[in-house]
């Protein structure tokens, strides 16, 4: 007899290990500014404590379902969060830049395996009809995660420093190593195993290489701007304190809202391609209004900001698998490289813009990203005549 035969108690777990695991995997970002000057470093040098934990998640998904296939999924999730949590306390205790990059580069690789075990087991847990409305809460939880991985971080450093978070992520996430132990033996769990040249195949259909050099240009604006903006904050304001950095990014909470009224976008707007097009202009809106160097105009400005970024992406993965038939899992997995590396690339490439022209030549270096994110789409519209 199963102890848990809806596989909701299994799902809330699920929810909760995905919180905590995107929260590792941002916390650093808006205290960036504080490793800067504790530890003497560049712009460049501060950023790669975000970038070398989103690298792995853009190749993850063209091999993660040979290690699947290899490797229990339950063994492999639990693993991985015993090893982040285990590391999240190492790092808290380190003394040295290097020692601390070793260690983000590590979890880097873990974070991949654990998101992609929890969707295996999203599929595998819920039932059919429920299935996309189980995935819709894991998005939830993954955009709650990433706001509050920022949040909690900047508050928790302003008022006890920056180790006692990462002291406390390392102990929710060997909680969540705990609660795992319910999680079923794996069973019919089947994996993407996309060999080159399906991969190939696929981008040389032009719907779906436009929609991923789209999808690419509009993660690495949004990268670029969460993980530049605490450096523009001190910079526009030496005072500013880490809680008020990591609140301003309250406005990533409109995430879940866009996610869950993607339908309703589509019908408001006529298709699914008009609708992207609209939230790049909202994006372009917001990427603009944060020249307004005030911190309530920026706050403000994130909420448009995130709308337009949620706006796009949550349409254009949804259209992934619309236009797909027997290659959604390969589709899907090559999505996810092209969003996560436009994020991994987006987390350090404008820093040359940033550099040499402020702050508001890298905003209209981004609005010139975006201006071709937007032809991206229209390309797309015109290679898929279903659009």
């Amino acid at each position: 007899m199963r102890i848990f035969p809806t596989g909701k108690p299994q799902l809330k777990i699920i929810y909760f290990t995905a919180i905590i695991t995107i929260c590792s995997l941002y916390a650093a970002q808006p205290i960036q500014p504080v490793f800067q000057q504790e530890f003497e470093l560049t712009n460049l040098q501060a950023l790669l404590f975000t970038t070398l934990m989103m690298f792995p998640l853009g190749i993850a998904p063209l091999f993660y379902g040979f290690l699947l296939e290899t490797f229990s999924a339950k063994l492999l999730v639990r693993g991985a969060v015993l090893m982040l949590g285990v590391l999240e306390l190492v790092f808290a205790c380190s003394t040295s830049y290097f020692s601390l990059l070793l260690i983000r580069a590590v979890q880097g690789l873990m974070i991949p395996a654990i998101l992609t075990s929890l969707m295996s087991y999203i599929s595998f847990t819920s039932d059919r009809d429920n299935v996309q409305h189980s995935i819709a809460v894991y998005i939830a939880a993954t955009i709650v995660g990433g706001f509050l991985g920022r949040f909690l971080s900047g508050l928790s450093t302003e008022l006890f420093g920056w180790r006692y978070f990462f002291v406390f992520l390392g102990l929710l996430l060997m909680v969540a190593f705990y609660l795992l132990r319910i999680l079923e033996k794996d069973a019919n769990m089947e994996y993407a195993k996309p060999r080159p040249m399906e991969v190939l195949a696929l981008l040389r259909k032009g719907g779906y290489f436009w929609l991923y050099i789209g999808i690419f240009s509009i993660f690495f604006v949004f990268s670029a701007m969460m993980n530049f903006l605490p450096f523009a904050l001190k910079q526009i304001n030496p005072g500013a304190g880490e809680a008020g950095i990591g609140f301003l990014y309250f406005g990533y909470a409109m995430g879940i809202y866009v996610s869950l009224n993607s339908r309703r976008m589509i019908y408001i707007f006529g298709s699914e391609a008009d609708a992207v097009r609209i939230g790049i202009v909202i994006f372009f809106i917001g990427t603009t209004l944060f020249m307004i160097e005030n911190y309530q105009a920026m706050f403000a400005a994130m909420f448009v900001f995130c709308t337009g970024l949620f706006m796009a992406h949550s349409l254009l993965s949804g259209l992934v698998n619309k236009l797909s038939s027997h290659t959604k899992a390969i589709a899907n997995g090559v999505y996810i490289s092209f969003y996560y590396m436009g994020g991994t690339f987006g987390s350090f490439l404008p820093g040359y813009f940033f550099e040499h022209y402020g702050w508001r030549g890298f905003l209209i270096f981004l609005q010139g990203v975006l201006v071709f994110s937007f032809f991206c789409i229209n390309m797309m519209k015109k290679h898929v005549s279903a659009l």
